[in-house]
């Protein structure tokens, strides 16, 4: 008797157990939301059965399937934006644009780039448009890397060193070159504009940077004496030795 309890026992708390793992599974399946869809079909039909009995299913046959749809390789939805700024390779302000939606939410839309295509937001930037064309518009908007350069040239001070030769001058040419070399900035010459060209003497100065035709920076410029530095750092190393050389008497 106490054998056959304890089969019964045995079993129902088998079944409680699986019962209680199904739950669990249950719960942490439900937690996750599907990402993608496969549907698929029997490649073989399974014949009808009689009323109230299972269907026969052949062992082999009948578990051959064939995919009738994947929605992981459709064509994914593009995210309609409008630009607020002008964005390289794909538009100005104002222009609608059709992106990925990961490129659109980490990159347009969190650095501020583009706005959500609302209809609210499509009647601002097509009056704001129309005014453009009209030539209407009361302010003229700088691009994001525009502002940056701006503010870039309004801390910054541009030496030059004047070269012994007789025939030294200082052009539009020589000050593009020389905002490249020192600080990696791209000037043309139409952009350009000296307080008087050519520049033959020390002296401080000024040149005017216009960026995007839309903000002007006057930024100092000065002409220094030139300095030859190989002859500056034999002039160091005999300073130093002659310092070592005290230290020792």
């Amino acid at each position: 008797m106490w054998s056959s309890c304890r089969l019964v026992l045995h079993e129902l708390f088998r079944v409680h157990k699986k019962d209680t793992l199904r739950l669990k599974l249950e719960m942490c399946f439900s937690l996750f939301s599907p990402q993608h869809t496969v549907v698929v079909e029997r490649w073989w039909q399974v014949p009808l059965s009689k009323r109230g009995s299972p269907p026969r299913l052949h062992p082999r046959r009948h578990r051959i399937y064939k995919l009738v749809e994947d929605t992981k390789h459709q064509p994914k939805e593009k995210m309609e934006l409008i630009l607020t700024q002008t964005v390289q390779k794909l538009g100005g302000r104002g222009d609608t644009v059709f992106v990925k939606k990961s490129v659109g939410r980490n990159k347009l839309l969190a650095q501020g780039l583009a706005v959500y295509a609302s209809p609210e937001n499509k009647e601002m930037f097509a009056e704001e448009l129309t005014l453009r064309q009209q030539g209407k518009s009361e302010e003229n908007l700088q691009t994001r890397t525009g502002q940056m350069t701006v503010d870039f040239l309004k801390r910054i001070n541009l030496n030059i060193n004047q070269m012994p030769t007789e025939d030294f001058q200082v052009t539009k040419e020589v000050v593009c070159r020389q905002f490249q070399k020192k600080f990696l900035l791209i000037v043309p010459p139409h952009a350009l504009t000296l307080q008087q060209e050519p520049i033959k003497e020390l002296g401080d100065y000024w040149c005017e940077v216009t960026v995007n035709r839309v903000d002007t920076v006057r930024v100092p410029l000065s002409i220094v004496p030139y300095e030859d530095l190989s002859a500056s750092y034999q002039k160091l190393k005999a300073q130093e030795t002659t310092a070592g050389r005290v230290d020792q008497h």
